[in-house]
């Protein structure tokens, strides 16, 4: 329920600054390209995240307002809201003292809510609001029950026939599991004696139950029914796709199944839209780096290059570029492989090399579709680099990812693709390199001091100097590990980003074949901000470990 109406949040949006009448008519166009409500487009399109419009409607409002993805709530305190009252009044009780308990709520004027839990604790309930996003994330700290729920299932399913073995309910707990985990990938592998189920959350694999083996079969065979796969085939690897209905959203759900030595394993790429409804600046890109990727979307022509490792977090950063540059008046096509979200309004297309669908023959097909924005989904050999730097040359904005790790090192890695150096020093406007970490859990989140000695062994004195100055002791933080965060210490992702914008001097540096480390301290020198300084201050506001700074930074320890 929206609790203020869009005439009144134009309104706030407004008189905050954070946009004018031109803006807000770019923001009507975007809603009428793609459908979305006026708060989803202003969040799409980085006029400010989530918690900034929460801040507003609970200022309108005269409300107080909470962000529950930033504190810890004790299992005591959350379940006196029952898990399907949370669901459906999007409702959550955060915090429980002598003055009575505090409810985050989506709709603070839910009497009948507010009433319901102060008959039930004996205690006078204080309404807060908190946006719907937020209160959604947070469901997740319901995972026991859900958990305590499958493991009877199963224990339950061990006494019964093969046959009466509710497998249906199985593989839909599994899945709505994952799903409600943030799971991104479902492992089930089998076993000599058993079966078991792995979760990737963060970036890392879990595992999470084992299931008797007896199930395995049905249970994959029901993967396959429901992936309209060959269920009499099980010598040879299978790719399908298939949907699940959750009550917050359908989830799209790549399958594989091969064949390996005790069975046939199953891997499920789990497609959330919530994995992608985050603007730039809620993917933890900085206001100054935004402001320069920014510069760089709003010409028409030239290259916006984004690098990185497999699973480094690219593609979602490149989908909230194109919803950003999402207007009615411009022709967005992209060419993919696989296409994994789609967007209103852009024209996706899945490369199919059955059909002679590649990148290259692919994008000489966009040409001929007068477009303005271009996708690529990789650049991969030397004839797609060659017609990407053309089209980008020849009035288009073209949007591409490349493997490399660094921004710089995109540079001579486009030269040995054997594009000619003053064609890439024409075209590309910005590079942009990431890796993402593993956010601290805020469930288990506490403080320590660490000294310059235990800092000197990890960077240089320069790098420490430059971010913690000359004290003798500094804080950081770190998650103990709780159930929550399956005993990690970290809980969601977050970018670690740099931006190299081509300038006068890195043009000529590059038109020279300069290394890449000289363009790294030209681009330094410039106000570039590497990763490894990105890494170090989202350590110092306790968004992130050390460790996990120096893990996807590749950082040498000294």
């Amino acid at each position: 329920m929206n609790l203020v109406d869009d005439v009144t949040l134009r309104s706030l949006i407004i008189k905050a600054g954070l946009t004018d009448k031109g803006g807000m008519e770019q923001i009507d166009d975007y809603i009428k390209n793609t459908g979305s409500t006026l708060y989803e487009a202003l969040i799409e399109k980085n006029i400010a995240n989530d918690e900034k419009l929460g801040i507003l409607i609970a200022d309108h409002l005269k409300l107080p307002f909470v962000v529950l993805a930033k504190i810890s709530i004790p299992e005591d305190v959350y379940k006196i809201v029952p898990e399907r009252m949370a669901r459906k009044q999007r409702v959550v009780c955060f915090a429980l003292d002598d003055s009575g308990a505090k409810l985050a709520m989506a709709n603070p004027g839910n009497k009948a809510v507010i009433e319901s839990i102060s008959k039930k604790i004996n205690k006078k309930v204080i309404p807060y609001f908190a946006t719907e996003r937020d209160i959604v994330g947070t469901f997740h700290i319901y995972q026991k029950d859900l958990q305590a729920t499958f493991n009877r299932l199963i224990e339950e399913s061990t006494l019964q026939p093969l046959k009466d073995v509710p497998v249906i309910k199985i593989v839909d707990l599994i899945i709505a599991y994952a799903n409600q985990d943030r799971s991104s990938d479902i492992h089930i592998e089998p076993q000599e004696k058993d079966t078991i189920v792995r979760f990737r959350i963060d970036g890392m694999l879990h595992d999470i139950f084992r299931l008797p083996i007896r199930l395995h079969d049905r249970i994959i065979t029901r993967i396959k029914v429901l992936s309209r796969l060959r269920t009499d085939e099980h010598l040879a690897a299978q790719d399908g796709k298939m949907r699940f209905d959750t009550e917050e959203e359908t989830i799209d759900i790549r399958v594989s199944i091969l064949p390996i030595v005790d069975g046939e394993k199953a891997v499920l790429r789990l497609l959330s839209t919530h994995a992608r409804q985050f603007s730039l600046s809620d993917l933890g890109m900085s206001e100054e780096d935004l402001k320069k990727l920014t510069k760089a979307m709003k010409k028409s022509y030239g290259m916006i290059l984004s690098t990185g490792p497999t699973g480094s977090g690219k593609s979602t950063s490149i989908y909230s570029i194109l919803k950003i540059i999402n207007r009615r008046e411009r022709n967005i096509t992209t060419i993919e492989d696989p296409v994994e979200y789609r967007i209103k309004g852009v024209n996706q297309i899945n490369v199919n090399p059955k059909s002679g669908l590649t990148f290259a023959n692919g994008l000489r097909s966009i040409l001929r579709q007068d477009p303005n924005v271009i996708f690529v989904g990789e650049i991969r050999d030397v004839e797609t680099a060659g017609i990407a730097v053309n089209a980008a040359l020849t009035g288009h904005l073209v949007v591409s990812t490349l493997h490399t790790n660094d921004a710089a090192t995109a540079l001579p890695r486009l030269i040995d693709m054997k594009v000619e150096p003053f064609l890439v020093a024409s075209t590309i406007n910005i590079i942009v390199a990431q890796r993402l970490v593993r956010k601290i859990c805020e469930m288990c989140k506490t403080s320590i001091d660490i000294t310059q000695e235990e800092l000197q062994k990890n960077f240089a004195q320069m790098t420490i100097d430059r971010h913690f100055g000359k004290g003798d002791k500094f804080q950081i933080y770190y998650g103990q590990g709780c159930k929550i965060c399956h005993q990690t210490g970290f809980s969601g992702r977050i970018g670690v980003f740099e931006m190299l914008e081509v300038s006068k001097e890195i043009k000529k540096m590059i038109i020279e074949k300069l290394d890449a480390d000289d363009i790294v301290k030209q681009a330094v020198k410039e106000g570039m901000t590497t990763m490894l300084d990105d890494g170090i201050e989202k350590v110092k506001i306790g968004l992130t470990t050390i460790e996990e700074v120096l893990r996807v930074t590749k950082v040498e320890l000294t």
